[in-house]
């Protein structure tokens, strides 16, 4: 299953650093791009049949599309806490330029409606402490059903203190039923350096089911995708020392635009256990504003 993996390549030439397309994925509706700029670089491109949310990991940037230009704040690293960021519908020529430089993700998933091109600060993003003790992480819910509205994508970012445990207990959306919602996903990883700044490293697992199995164990630093087109994925594990970042992007070709798991039922008893259990006092992470 190593064809799940994308390792991020050193070798890269800027600015696309990363590349997940439908086509490339074998899938049909999600994409995700990694982008680098150099100080006062930009890049033009055309959402054709995606949505897409210009999303900052590192650094600035101007987002333009036709007459309307929004500066995004953007933020120093991915552990900052969240950042502000753009929508782009579908059918668009946009660009995005940026003075000082930086990293950007470029979220993206086929779209049938179009929608306007919009702001959303970081002040607006919903930030939610799940979980507790080594299990305790940090989720940014900057594009989830819930909190923004679009066609079909669906993202978040996810921030795991070094040693606990994420997308914990694993969990499945690759039926449309009236529990669970179908949906493609591209997990993309960040991960601390060590105090002189050693690699980062943790690991990610899917697994299926008898119907549709599917196995996967891998390690994941800094750059680094995986896919998950079907099966229970978790545990995302942060290596101690290591805090681990990933940003989750969604879609699907349900009627429904909406984020509906089945947890592996070997594992669901694992909530339970926090009940009473307090939250890992290395959290929040970054500044995390009062939303108004």
């Amino acid at each position: 299953m190593t064809e799940l993996v994308i390792v991020a390549d050193p070798t890269s030439e800027p600015p696309v650093l990363l590349s997940v397309t439908p086509e490339s994925a074998g899938w049909a509706h999600t994409s995700l791009w990694i982008v680098s700029l150099s100080a006062d670089e930009g890049i033009s491109l055309e959402s054709e049949a995606d949505e897409i949310l210009v999303v900052p990991l590192a650094g600035s940037a101007a987002v333009t599309c036709g007459d309307t230009r929004f500066e995004l704040q953007g933020r120093a690293s991915v552990f900052d806490g969240p950042t502000d960021f753009a929508y782009v519908g579908r059918d668009s020529e946009f660009s995005i330029d940026s003075e000082f430089g930086g990293r950007f993700a470029l979220c993206g998933a086929r779209a049938a409606a179009q929608h306007p091109f919009r702001y959303v600060a970081a002040e607006a993003v919903a930030v939610e402490q799940r979980g507790a003790g080594n299990c305790s992480r940090q989720i940014h819910n900057f594009a989830t059903a819930d909190e923004f509205e679009a066609d079909s994508i669906i993202a978040c970012e996810v921030i795991t203190p070094g040693g606990n445990w994420s997308s914990y207990p694993s969990h499945k959306h690759d039926e449309n039923t009236d529990t669970e919602t179908e949906l493609e996903e591209i997990y993309y990883f960040e991960i601390a350096p060590g105090p002189t700044g050693e690699r980062g490293f943790g690991y990610q697992r899917i697994h299926g089911t008898p119907a549709r199995p599917i196995e996967l164990l891998a390690e994941v630093h800094s750059g680094d995708a995986v896919l998950v087109p079907h099966g229970f994925h978790g545990p995302s594990i942060a290596a101690p020392g290591h805090d681990m970042y990933y940003l989750n992007v969604m879609a699907g070709p349900g009627d429904v635009r909406a984020w509906r798991i089945t947890d592996d039922p070997e594992q669901a008893w694992i909530r339970a256990a926090w009940t009473d259990a307090a939250i890992d006092p290395r959290l929040p992470f970054g500044r995390v504003p009062d939303r108004p």
